[in-house]
């Protein structure tokens, strides 16, 4: 258990400073509420009315979260490999360039789509 102690010692403090600090804010921060204040933040863009079903996405939208989620899993994979490069030989090798082809397969789809094209 005494391993353990200093990781819950650092969980408690920031969990305190966490709990501090919004406790602080709402003690110290201002009180002055107005129409402006409790609208939703839209970047200054009143927001339209949309249907009942919700509306429709643009199909960018999806292209740019597949883009992220591609090379978010893609750099998770490759952190590990890389500081075991050594111990796997070529076979690690071999297996990653599998991986990067697979990847590119995804980045390619998304170029052809449009999905880098920020207009």
């Amino acid at each position: 258990m005494n391993a353990y102690a200093p990781i819950l010692v650092l969980g408690a403090i920031a969990a305190a400073f966490a709990v501090g600090s919004i406790v602080m804010a709402s003690l110290t921060g201002p009180k002055r509420y107005n129409r402006a204040k409790l609208e939703a933040y839209e970047c200054g863009i009143e927001p339209t009315p949309q249907p009942a079903g919700g509306g429709r996405f643009p199909i960018k939208y999806y292209l740019t979260a597949m883009l992220f989620i591609v090379f978010d899993i893609e750099i998770v994979f490759l952190y590990p490999w890389a500081v075991s490069f050594d111990a796997l030989g070529i076979f690690g090798l071999v297996e990653m360039l599998l991986f990067i082809a697979t990847v590119f397969v995804a980045y390619a789809y998304v170029w052809r789509r449009g999905g880098l094209e920020w207009d």
